[in-house]
């Protein structure tokens, strides 16, 4: 709504002015109704009655009465200054073309390669791509980026478990450890498959000291630039990442760029910010020669003030790579953007003093909240997980159903592609509309929900829309819409559409991509409404008008779900 304010800023103003109001405070009061069949801004007057020695309600009328707009009305609505833009002025906002807005790097999902995705990680991914497309339809050139940990314990230990055990030893640990194996149609894929030697390996690693000597020498050796056992923890974590590319893939999630961590020890950059930041007036040395950044008088409280770059050996950290990361990432792009989880909030910060210490600019940051199961936390090493592979396949299962009972005309190979699209982006969707900052308890009936407020209405309004322009046939759209006329469910269609970018924006700039999923939402069901009043074709032929808007519907819609990963089927 930032131009529609921007546009009645000036009037507002003499308005003020003529009511007696001073100073300008009322600026920032001006926002979105609450109700959007009241107008499109609203002011709240209540602030005002002291210094005017009157009643809100009689404020507000006041400030419309003094209000003169070229490009809309203002009404008073009990203590409120409701403010409706015009037609006009909404059809040069759908005439708008999205302005290119420059490049910026999205760093997501960037899990540990030691075994498939489950729901708990999917989230990061879900956000992360939904970022990124909402970037691009908002004309950002975007770097979609995955930071492959390809040297910490975690793949150490999978290196040494594919390395020491053998499938015996591996079924014997998991069943002592009571992990169940899985039987699905996804087991012989190769995360499905290593992930048993990464658990069987934690199991063991609690009553034999040896394994984590073993992973311990390997880790070591990896922080050395050791050209061998880097190629050997490539050669154990690459099938699985592999493995979890293609589940990614399968949910429409691709990356432009991968970055492995071992990339900054081997160039030798990692060596020289530490030597850099021992000039830090933060620097310290613990007493066993590790060095360290005190952060205390930069915020950070309680028993994490230290920030340990460089252990006693001369090794660094993993927060160290990521410093060395994070410059080389400032050579590509002049935005960034971190997707994290809320357990990085502490290390994030540590990271973002540190990079300013040496002169580098910090990313900017999302942070969202876990996705756990019903009795507690999802873990790949402890094998209480639900696997992103298995939830997708139970998805399109159902939606299979779904579908087929409306649409038992459709081939079965129609069919299944529509299904797995609606159990995909009902799976994404899900996930997507919900705030970063707000945690899931995972449930398989609100994972699979097909009810309104869905990805599958969204889709079924889309497909709607692309059915009337199938039957249509030809039309002659050159008369143009005249959008002046426009009243009821058609005009509220085209009013909600005609703020889509700003909606994008906004929901970008605020870090809030369930905002403009609400809208999309909204936008569905201001489609059937119209469709609902207002015939597109009947036995009279095509309506011409209410063609052009169902038209421009089909392309927002469209637009709408690309924007959040929603597939646009034509027919369902």
């Amino acid at each position: 709504m930032q131009s529609l304010i921007d546009e009645v800023l000036p009037a507002l103003e003499s308005a003020m002015a003529i009511v007696g109001i001073q100073g300008d405070h009322w600026r920032k009061m001006l926002s979105r109704s609450k109700e959007a069949s009241q107008g499109d801004l609203a002011l709240p007057c209540f602030p005002f009655a002291k210094q005017l020695g009157c009643s809100p309600a009689e404020i507000a009328q006041q400030i419309a009465d003094a209000l003169e707009l070229d490009i809309g009305n203002a009404v008073a609505v009990g203590p409120y200054v409701n403010i409706r833009a015009s037609m006009d002025w909404l059809a040069e906002q759908l005439s708008k073309t999205v302005e290119s807005k420059g490049l910026i790097l999205i760093e997501h999902t960037s899990a540990n390669p030691n075994g498939p995705f489950h729901v708990g990680r999917a989230r990061n991914a879900v956000l992360g791509d939904t970022f990124t497309r909402m970037h691009r339809a908002a004309g950002y050139d975007v770097i979609a980026e995955y930071y492959v940990d390809d040297m910490g314990k975690q793949v150490g230990i999978l290196c040494w478990a594919l390395e020491n055990l053998d499938e015996a030893q591996v079924q014997a640990l998991l069943a002592e450890g009571e992990i169940p194996i899985e039987d699905s149609p996804h087991s012989s894929k190769d995360d499905h498959i290593r992930v048993l030697w990464y658990q069987a390996a934690n199991l063991l690693r609690a009553k034999d000291p040896a394994v984590d000597d073993g992973v311990t020498e390997l880790v070591q050796l990896s922080e050395e630039a050791d050209a061998s056992v880097l190629a050997r923890f490539e050669a154990a974590y690459q099938p699985v990442l592999d493995g979890m590319l293609v589940t990614l893939s399968r949910m429409g999630i691709e990356f432009d760029s991968f970055t492995k961590e071992s990339a900054f020890i081997v160039d030798g950059s990692v060596e020289i910010l530490m030597n850099q930041l021992q000039s830090s007036e933060l620097h310290c040395v613990a007493e066993n020669g590790a060095h360290y950044l005190e952060l205390e008088s930069k915020g950070i409280q309680g028993s994490s003030t230290r920030f340990y770059y460089r252990r006693g050996d001369g090794s660094s950290l993993y927060a160290t790579r990521d410093l060395a990361y994070h410059q080389q990432k400032w050579t590509r792009s002049g935005r960034l953007l971190n997707i994290l989880g809320e357990d990085h909030k502490l290390q994030s910060k540590q990271v973002s003093i540190a990079l300013q210490e040496l002169g580098i600019q910090p990313p900017e940051v999302v942070f969202y909240a876990f996705t756990k199961l019903a009795d507690g936390k999802m873990s790949t090493r402890r094998g209480n997980v639900v696997y992103m592979d298995d939830l997708l396949d139970e998805a399109q299962v159902r939606a299979y159903a779904v579908v087929k009972e409306i649409r038992s005309d459709l081939s079965q190979d129609r069919l299944q592609e529509i299904s797995d699209a609606v159990g995909i982006s009902a799976t994404r969707f899900n996930i997507a509309r919900i705030s970063p900052d707000k945690g899931i308890t995972f449930r398989w009936e609100d994972a699979l929900s097909l009810e309104a407020d869905s990805a599958p209405f969204i889709m079924y309004s889309h497909a709607r829309a692309c059915s009337i322009h199938r039957k249509a046939g030809k039309v002659d759209i050159s008369v143009g819409l005249d959008i002046s006329a426009l009243t009821g469910s058609a005009g509220e269609l085209v009013r909600r559409m005609a703020y889509m970018n700003e909606e994008l924006q906004t929901a970008i700039d605020s870090s809030s991509p369930h905002q403009f999923c609400a809208w999309l939402s909204a936008l569905a069901v201001d489609y059937n409404r119209f469709y609902r009043d207002n015939h597109v074709i009947d036995d009279a032929g095509v309506d011409v008008q209410n063609y052009i808007i169902s038209e421009l519907a089909r392309d927002y819609l469209r637009r709408g779900c690309e924007a959040v990963g929603i597939i646009p089927v034509e027919e369902m």
